[in-house]
């Protein structure tokens, strides 16, 4: 054994002679023995075999007192044993300045995190925040700038906001970014807030003008290209907050977005599907206006992906599944980035929509019904189902359905006469207003049925406000044997 005041940490048996050394001189220096280590620690191994070294305890011993930076003395007596035991404990300059890296990249890492756990009332060295003076600029913020306008600010001239971290952090590349984001959020101190607030400056940052056009680069470099964007998404994802709420429902789209365009696995578009059901109401149209580019798929829209969405923000009534069990093995294993979404499930709380949440994502439903409507290739299983999947009491007028009905039918004149009362059975003619009876009335797209239901409501409607009755019960006779005629 070496002679230390630090009590050793390793067992290496050679030759049936065990050496007591330490791990940090040797296992940065010798490639062998670190991979020996790791095999060490997942079987349990409370020492190192050398079964098959090439040389003597000598030898061994001179590499390890190399690695101990003790003096050696090498002649032409030992050099030879010396040399082949170097190489099979591949000990190597690689290794050393790999080790170096890593600890270098280590202490780096936990600097930035400790910088940015500061409180913002400590906070005295300059920092980079645009937001402030972009709003500035347009009238909107109260903080000041630098002098040289260029967004550093300066820590004197006004109170620092809580994430004021966030822009400088973002110029690190993801893979240290990861790193840097999973320090601060197991220090448990920063507010998801902040932290959902952080990774959409960072989306913004390096996703740059995803759109749909950019599936029409044929380039070379396409492929290596989405490549990157698509591990930049993954981690961002990854990193995202457990809580509800903490980043708005239009980031959590347009990553949904750019996951579709990018063709992310579909275990990723789920997980940000189920992340924007929960907060459905706050999405605007644009924001579901989501390009379907699937080649078995010929909507324009991503009508499906819309329907997966509507159904987790209606299952916020239900009990939420039980997360999977995790074995000891898996965490014994390094935590990778799709891992790290677990925490997600773990931790989410059965927040029932509310009653004006409901009544918002059905406005919703109906805007995006109207959008989708004008395209030729929708089948009127997804039209039917979208419709469908909201509860009557949250859609209190049907002006905007029959709107989307109407508009639907005027796109598809092929319809047979049972397609069209499948269509217009979604339509309830006592919830529309009279504007929408009179159009109704008078429309020759609707089967005639529903235009008798219209003008019987409307004449109900008008005999109650007349204060009468009188007449509607013969009325509905004479409407009802029309309908009869008609079929």
């Amino acid at each position: 054994s070496v002679v230390s005041e630090i009590s050793s940490d390793i067992v290496i048996e050679l030759m049936d002679t065990q050496f007591l050394l330490h791990k940090f001189p040797l296992l940065s220096k010798c490639g062998r023995l670190q991979k020996l280590a790791a095999e060490a620690r997942q079987s349990k191994k409370d020492k190192l075999e050398l079964f098959d070294f090439p040389g003597s305890l000598e030898a061994f011993e001179v590499c390890a007192k190399f690695c101990y930076g003790i003096t050696i003395t090498l002649s032409a007596l030992n050099i030879v044993a010396a040399r082949s035991a170097a190489e099979y404990l591949e000990m190597n300059e690689d290794i050393e300045k790999r080790e170096s890296d890593f600890q270098t990249r280590a202490r780096c890492i936990d600097a930035i995190a400790c910088k940015a756990l500061v409180s913002p009332s400590k906070v005295d060295w300059s920092y980079t925040n645009t937001r402030s003076f972009q709003g500035k600029e347009e009238g909107t913020s109260q903080n000041a700038t630098s002098p040289m306008g260029n967004g550093i600010h300066s820590w004197r001239c006004h109170p620092v906001p809580k994430d004021w971290w966030v822009e400088d952090v973002a110029e690190l590349e993801i893979d240290l970014y990861w790193r840097v984001m999973v320090a601060i959020k197991s220090a448990g101190m920063i507010s998801h807030e902040v932290i959902g607030e952080a990774l959409r400056i960072y989306a913004f940052r390096w996703l740059p003008g995803i759109s749909k056009e950019i599936t029409h680069n044929h380039s070379l470099d396409y492929a290596d290209i989405a490549a990157k964007h698509g591990h930049l998404l993954e981690t961002i994802v990854s990193l995202l907050p457990a809580e509800k709420g903490s980043t708005s429902c239009s980031f959590l789209l347009k990553l949904l977005r750019a996951a579709t365009i990018l063709g992310s696995s579909p275990s990723l578009k789920m997980e940000l599907a189920r992340r924007v059901g929960l907060q459905l109401e706050e999405a605007s149209l644009n924001d579901l206006l989501i390009p379907s580019l699937s080649y078995a798929n010929e909507t324009l829209y991503d009508v499906d992906l819309v329907q997966t969405i509507l159904d987790h923000f209606m299952m916020q009534n239900q009990s939420l599944p039980t997360s999977p069990a995790c074995t000891t093995h898996a965490y014994e294993k390094r935590r990778t980035r799709s891992t790290e979404n677990i925490d997600f499930v773990e931790s989410r709380t059965s927040t029932a929509a509310t009653h004006s949440a409901k009544l918002k994502v059905a406005k919703l439903v109906d805007a995006y019904l109207i959008e989708i409507s004008r395209d030729a290739n929708l089948p009127i299983s997804k039209f039917v189902a979208l419709s469908e999947a909201i509860p009557d009491f949250a859609r209190p007028v049907h002006d905007d359905l029959y709107k989307a009905i109407d508009i639907y039918l005027q796109e598809h004149p092929g319809f047979t006469k049972s397609e069209r009362k499948r269509i217009c059975r979604l339509l309830d003619c006592k919830k529309l207003s009279t504007e929408a009876c009179m159009h109704a009335a008078q429309n020759d797209r609707l089967p005639l049925r529903v235009v008798v239901q219209v003008l019987y409501f409307e004449q109900v409607r008008a005999a109650i406000a007349g204060g009468g009755g009188v007449g509607v019960n013969e009325l509905a006779s004479n409407l009802k044997a029309l309908i009869s005629a008609e079929e």
